[in-house]
């Protein structure tokens, strides 16, 4: 930024050159004044009725710049885990009935319902109660996460959490894939994938 001496010299000189371009175009009359104002120095009066060639010298007020142009959006899914996919797919089958070593995609064993459900996450995951109350990692009962698998009975019965205190499994004959409350059995362990 200019400092105030420099903003005088510059006003003077402007003023100056004014004058003396404008007494070589001009005949004599009335002194007039027309105040104009120059970016960064202010205004300044100059003689009424200068030619156009002599106010053209005045270089224009500055223009903000141009706002930047956003990059068009991108649509993105939102993340979701493969667990939160399992448990989508399972409740996707409520009301799928319950049939003794079956896999989908329309009956179900308990064991079968996760193991379906995982795939459709895109993981693999043991077939039987057992093989997956072992894989995976351990978590506690008051870390569960939408996906988990619970296990039930010793490992002989296993169900999807979906959150909120409930899983989502194939129970037993008789009965569809449904929702239960977590402690409507005796919880043996959980894993996560």
């Amino acid at each position: 930024m200019a400092s105030h001496k420099s903003k005088r010299n510059i006003r003077r000189a402007v003023v100056a050159g004014a004058l003396a371009l404008g007494s070589l175009t001009l005949s004599a009359g009335p002194a007039m004044a027309a105040p104009i104002n120059i970016p960064g120095i202010g205004d300044v009066e100059l003689p009424a009725g200068l030619p156009p060639e002599v106010t053209n010298l005045i270089p224009p007020a500055p223009q903000a710049p141009a706002a930047p142009q956003a990059a068009p959006a991108q649509f993105t899914a939102p993340y979701t885990s493969v667990g939160q996919r399992a448990a989508d797919a399972a409740q996707s089958k409520l009301g799928a009935p319950y049939v003794y070593g079956a896999s989908g995609p329309n009956s179900f064993d308990c064991s079968g319902l996760v193991q379906w459900a995982y795939k459709q996450a895109g993981l693999n995951v043991p077939r039987t109660s057992y093989e997956q109350a072992g894989a995976g990692r351990a978590v506690s009962i008051a870390e569960l996460l939408p996906g988990d698998v619970v296990s039930f009975y010793g490992g002989s019965h296993t169900g999807l959490y979906i959150g909120g205190g409930n899983i989502v499994h194939a129970s037993t004959s008789g009965q569809p894939v449904k929702i239960a409350p977590l402690n409507s059995m005796p919880v043996d362990g959980a894993r996560r994938f």
